[in-house]
């Protein structure tokens, strides 16, 4: 991908968009179909849509809502939260997704990127991979699963690897200690993932300034800049975002 992309993030809870810190101390964020359209109007490049509870509470992604979100924008829309098998997938594909995102289902049933690869293609197919610190494996970065309160003792850069092989076409890494914190991506694990990977890494977890944003684009070398309570609370809005960037040689769409 030769230009960068802004991507914000609907994290989505009992029918609304939500924010936290480190994955809790959730507050309101808004109604999600009004904050899609609102993006779409003001320039975001795609949209991501978490149902964050799903696999906590062990239900499926809420459809409507998907649908009706989908209905409100002309932008590329990733769907996640909650899709266990390649019947939800389709569902939520159907429901109007572009594509979709599996974390904690394909980390328990690797099986599942393949089989989803091979019916979607790996163009609708994102693995996201939750991950905090953990210096005793060989990146320094472990796999969460359940919504990053599950331990997997699993590498993530190497997970990341093996998601690719199997067929994901999109790899987002969020980090647990940075996530709402606004204290910046963490730019080695972006850039770790970044190195081992040819397909897009997308970036989360942690912007709270446009110096973040860029860190990200030019130091981890990240595809698509996903961030949520700086878009969603009207710290930085997406065409300015977009003209820093510019201004600081990274070309975006």
């Amino acid at each position: 991908m030769s230009k960068v992309l802004i991507m914000p993030c609907l994290d989505m809870k009992d029918g609304r968009v939500v924010k936290g810190v480190n994955f809790v101390n959730l507050r309101d964020a808004g109604d999600p179909v009004e904050c899609a359209r609102i993006y779409c109007e003001n320039g975001a490049d795609e949209l991501a849509f978490l149902d964050i509870a799903a696999t906590i509470e062990k239900r499926k992604t809420t459809l409507e809502a998907v649908r009706r979100v989908a209905q409100a924008i002309t932008i590329p829309f990733t769907v996640g939260g909650g899709i266990g098998s390649v019947e939800d997938a389709e569902q939520v594909l159907e429901a109007g997704a572009d594509r979709i995102s599996i974390s904690s289902a394909a980390f328990r049933n690797p099986g599942l990127i393949d089989q989803a690869a091979a019916k979607f293609g790996s163009a609708q197919l994102v693995v996201a991979i939750d991950v905090d610190r953990n210096p005793a494996l060989p990146s320094g970065y472990e796999v969460y699963i359940d919504g990053g309160n599950t331990a997997t003792g699993k590498d993530a850069i190497e997970w990341a690897r093996e998601a690719e092989s199997r067929g994901a076409g999109f790899i987002l890494p969020t980090s647990k200690t940075r996530d709402g914190a606004k204290t910046g991506y963490d730019i080695p694990l972006i850039r770790g993932i970044k190195d081992v990977v040819q397909v897009p890494v997308i970036a989360s977890g942690g912007a709270g300034s446009m110096e973040h944003f860029l860190e990200a684009a030019r130091d981890g070398k990240a595809d698509i800049l996903l961030a949520a309570s700086v878009f969603h609370f009207g710290e930085i809005s997406i065409p300015e975002l977009k003209k820093y960037l510019r201004d600081q040689g990274i070309e975006t769409k």
